[in-house]
This record gives C-alpha cells, structure tokens and sequence, in this order.
C-alpha cells in the first residue's frame, strides 16, 4: 500500500499526510541549527552591539552594559542546553522512535530549562529595577516575554506528558504483536 493511501485510510482524508521520519527529522535538525544560529548572531553580536551603542549615546546609563549584558548572556545557556535535547529528539525521530520515555523526559527538561529561565529573567528584571538599572517599563515588557516563556513552559509540560502516554501505548503495542 503506497504512503498516501495508507495515511487516506487511516486518517480519511487526504489533508493528513504523513511526513516520514526520516525527513521530519532533517527539517527539525535543520530549525535546531538555524535557531542555534540565529540565537548566537543575537546573543553575541546584536545585543552587545546594540547595548555598546545605547552606552555611546547615553553615558549616564554606560555603568549598565556590562550588568544586563550578563544577565542576558545567562538567559542563553538554558536555550543552547534546550537545543542540544531538541537535538536528540530529532535524532530518535530520525531512527523512527519518536514516542519513547527518553524523549517524554528530553521534552520536560526543555519546559524545566525554560521555566528556570523565565524564573531568572523576571527576578533579574526586578533586581535591576531595584538598582536603579532598569526602568519599569522595561519590566512590564520583560513581564510580556515571561508570559509567552510561561505558555512555552505549559505546552512542553504538556507534550512531556503525551509523548509519555505515546511511549506506554507503543510499549503496549509492541507488546501485543
């Protein structure tokens, strides 16, 4: 039975086609990587570029720079450690095991990882604040970014858990053929 008639059968539609493993791996390798660029281009050259600049032109704020390039430079160690599990994810999906416990625990690492970052952001935020280092307005939209971080954090808690389910299912289902 080709792939598409199979996945016709299956679904009852042919809106829901199956994407192989092997190639829905290599596309999330391939948005690994260009979020791993992509994030180094903004952690280590923007940013730092862009705070130079604001020190340049506002020398009363340049005792700052150096604070919240800190703060920020932090914030990307939490996103490379998510990335190399995001990694391993795709490459069980690679080897067509996508629903396994492994992955259900890389899943909630990644929602863990990015709590502790929301965590640290916001209170980084208010102790800038404190400092006289920050403004509130630069907190209430730090305050936005932690809200998206929290919805990430609740849907791959979320994920975690179906992908366990998955895994027992499978389990199941292996063990009944």
């Amino acid at each position: 039975m080709s792939d598409s008639l199979y996945t016709d059968a299956m679904y009852g539609d042919s809106r829901y086609r199956h994407i192989p493993y092997p190639r829905l791996a290599k596309w999330l390798r391939i948005a690994v990587a260009l979020l791993t660029i992509l994030g180094t281009v903004l952690y280590f050259i923007m940013i730092p570029a862009e705070g130079g600049a604001m020190a340049d032109a506002y020398p009363e704020f340049a005792y700052c720079y150096i604070p919240w390039l800190a703060i920020l430079w932090c914030t990307a160690i939490p996103c490379y450690a998510a990335m190399i599990f995001a990694w391993q994810i795709a490459r069980d999906i690679g080897q067509e095991h996508p629903f396994t416990h492994d992955n259900a625990r890389r899943v909630r690492r990644i929602g863990q990882l990015a709590l502790a970052d929301v965590v640290f952001f916001f209170a980084a935020n208010v102790v800038m604040v404190l400092l006289n280092m920050s403004h509130s307005g630069i907190v209430l939209v730090a305050l936005f970014i932690c809200i998206a971080g929290a919805a990430f954090v609740a849907a791959a808690m979320a994920l975690s858990h179906l992908v366990g389910r998955a895994a027992e299912l499978q389990e199941d289902s292996d063990l009944t053929i």
